[in-house]
C-alpha cells in the first residue's frame, strides 16, 4: 500500500529568507523519510501555492495527501485560511482524500531547539551570565493563543530557573522591548530573547530589533529546519496517515 503524500503547508512571506527555511525544511524532511512523496506549500505570499501543489500531486495520481499547517498556534490562519483551501482543493478534486493534522504548536520540545538557537546567539555576543529571558512570539487577539505562549515561558523559565515573561510582535502586549525594559527596571541587566518562530521575516526581525533597542544581551535566531521540528511534523503526518485509513 502506498503512504500519502505530505504536504507542509506554511503560511508564507514576501521575505526570501522564511521561503529558504520552508525550503530547507522540507529537505530534512526528505532526507529523513526519503520513502515518502513530500512537497512544501503556501497559504499567501510566496509560491508554489496549495492550490498548485495538490494539482501536481494528483496529475502524478496521488490520491490521499496529508496535510501538516506548518503554524506555531491555532491562531485565524490555522481556524480560517487553512480549512478554506482544503475546500477548494477538494472541490476541484473530489477523489482525493484529504487529512489535515494539528498544527505544529507550541511543543514543549521545541524549547530545546531554542536553548540551542540562544546559545549560539549568546556565544556570538560573548555573553556568559543571564539573569532573565523573554520568549518572543508573534501575538494573536485569541486569548487562548497567548495563554499558551505564557504557558510554555513559564516551563522554559522553571527549567532554567530564570525569571521569564511571554512577548509578542503584534498585535499583544507586552511587546519584546516593553519586556525588556520591565526586567531592566527590576534591575536586572543580562536578558536574552528566544524568538518563538518558525523562520525569519517582518514579525521576527521586529520583535528582535525592540528587543536590542531595549537594551537585550542577545536574540536568538528562530527554530528553523530543525532536525527536531521535522520529526514534528513527521509525528502529525503519522497520526493524519492513519486516520485515512478506513475502519
Amino acid at each position: 500500500m502506498t503512504a500519502p503524500a505530505l504536504v507542509a503547508l506554511a503560511h508564507g512571506s514576501r521575505d526570501p529568507r522564511a521561503a529558504q527555511t520552508i525550503q530547507a525544511l522540507i529537505a530534512e524532511l526528505r532526507s529523513q523519510r526519503p520513502d515518502l512523496t513530500i512537497e512544501g506549500a503556501y497559504l499567501d505570499l510566496a509560491k508554489p501555492s496549495f492550490a498548485t501543489v495538490i494539482d501536481r500531486l494528483a496529475k502524478k495520481g496521488h490520491e490521499e495527501i496529508v496535510v501538516v499547517p506548518l503554524l506555531l498556534t491555532e491562531a485565524f490562519h490555522a481556524t480560517v485560511d487553512v480549512p478554506t483551501v482544503i475546500e477548494t482543493a477538494l472541490a476541484a478534486h473530489p477523489h482525493l482524500q484529504i487529512r489535515v493534522t494539528d498544527v505544529l504548536g507550541l511543543e514543549p520540545r521545541f524549547l530545546e531547539v531554542l536553548d540551542e538557537r540562544l546559545r549560539a546567539a549568546l556565544s556570538a555576543a560573548r555573553v556568559r551570565e543571564l539573569d532573565a529571558l523573554v520568549l518572543a512570539s508573534a501575538g494573536s487577539a485569541d486569548p487562548l493563543v497567548t495563554q499558551a505562549v505564557a504557558r510554555l515561558a513559564r516551563i522554559w523559565g522553571t527549567h532554567h530557573k530564570l525569571p521569564v515573561v511571554a512577548a509578542y510582535a503584534a498585535t499583544t502586549p507586552p511587546a519584546t522591548g516593553e519586556a525588556v525594559r520591565a526586567f531592566r527596571g527590576e534591575g536586572r541587566r543580562h536578558i536574552a530573547v528566544a524568538s518563538l518562530f518558525l523562520a525569519p521575516g517582518k514579525l521576527a526581525d521586529v520583535a528582535a530589533e525592540l528587543a536590542l533597542e531595549a537594551g537585550a544581551v542577545a536574540v536568538s535566531e528562530p527554530l528553523g529546519a530543525h532536525p527536531e521540528v521535522a520529526r514534528t511534523i513527521l509525528a502529525r503526518f503519522a497520526v493524519g496517515a492513519v486516520e485515512l485509513v478506513p475502519v
